[in-house]
């Protein structure tokens, strides 16, 4: 009888360490879940985004779910948001859509101990972790500045952003640069809405009404590459040749340097805005303290450096 009870509390014994070695290694692998909210997908430079962070999800050994709103709507981020908050993951990445109705759904992941990350876009009345992205307002005064190098001081330029805080600070940074520089303003239009579909036909009524005014216009700064192109396609309908710069460094634009169709232009790094998030959100699981605003910097995109930029992004892309 002895002798069974010791076998029966040494098997019970065995079974005990080895459901506890168990345990303790699914929690050892049980990798950091981490949920990265985008305000959309439709276009290239959220693609870029999205292949940064999931090549940095591979890297860092990060759970991560890439997630966006179809049309790109407050409304839609709000339902995400609302689900992403049941999960409970442990960390969020977001890019808030310019609504105030999102900042009390962020502040309720606050509340419940999610850190809030913010990426591409900064929220400043919400109490965050960090920011990962675009010093917009440097970003501005390198486009200003790079404008300026192509001209003569006295040379007229047009301003053309759109309605958001972000690019709001881009106009307002070259705008810096240029009357630095000695460059005239001679037009700024920031009228266009971000979530505006019909941007293309804003941008041409835009861009008549300023060469009616300044048919002498020498150059032309906007505030993303989605406002770039349609004016550079507008110029080239016209048969004017000017210095157009954008901001994002999408393929559209690279192209138009590597041609020589324009001389230059600045340009975000949207895959190491996205890399960098992943890598902030692992810390932050780790309970290490990170910076409160980590830049993605801000590149000179020229002929010389055009093709190696173009050959990245079918490379992450693909």
């Amino acid at each position: 009888m002895l002798n069974r009870s010791k076998l029966f509390l040494l098997t019970l014994t065995i079974i005990s360490a080895i459901l506890i070695v168990f345990s303790y290694k699914q929690l050892v692998d049980k990798k950091p879940e981490a949920v990265f909210v985008l305000r959309t997908l439709d276009n290239e430079y959220w693609e870029i985004i999205r292949a940064g962070i999931e090549q940095g999800c591979l890297d860092f050994g990060i759970d991560g779910k890439v997630m966006a709103s179809r049309n790109g709507t407050s409304e839609e981020q709000i339902k995400i948001l609302d689900n992403v908050l049941e999960e409970h993951p442990d960390v969020l990445v977001v890019s808030p859509d310019i609504s105030s109705d999102i900042i009390p759904k962020l502040e309720e992941f606050v509340r419940r101990n999610i850190p809030v990350l913010m990426i591409d876009t900064d929220e400043l009345t919400v109490k965050k972790t960090a920011y990962i992205g675009t010093n917009n307002l440097d970003l501005g005064r390198k486009a200003g500045a790079l404008m300026a190098s192509m001209l003569h001081p006295g040379d007229k330029v047009a301003l053309i952003g759109r309605e958001s805080p972000v690019e709001k600070e881009r106009i307002k940074g070259a705008k810096a640069s240029l009357e630095a520089a000695g460059i005239n303003i001679a037009a700024e239009s920031i009228k266009i809405s971000i979530n505006d579909k019909n941007q293309n036909q804003k941008v041409t009524k835009v861009m008549e009404t300023i060469l009616q005014k300044h048919p002498d216009l020498k150059g032309i700064v906007t505030s993303t590459d989605y406002l770039a192109i349609p004016v550079i396609k507008d110029l080239q309908e016209q048969g004017l040749s000017i210095p157009v710069t954008g901001a994002d460094g999408i393929s559209k634009m690279l192209e138009l340097v590597e041609k020589g169709t324009i001389t230059g232009t600045v340009a975000q790094n949207p895959y190491d805005m996205g890399y960098l998030s992943v890598q902030a959100a692992l810390k932050v699981t780790k309970g290490e303290t990170i910076k409160r605003n980590i830049d993605s910097g801000v590149d000179i995109v020229t002929k010389d450096n055009a093709k190696e930029k173009l050959d990245f992004l079918k490379k992450v892309l693909k």
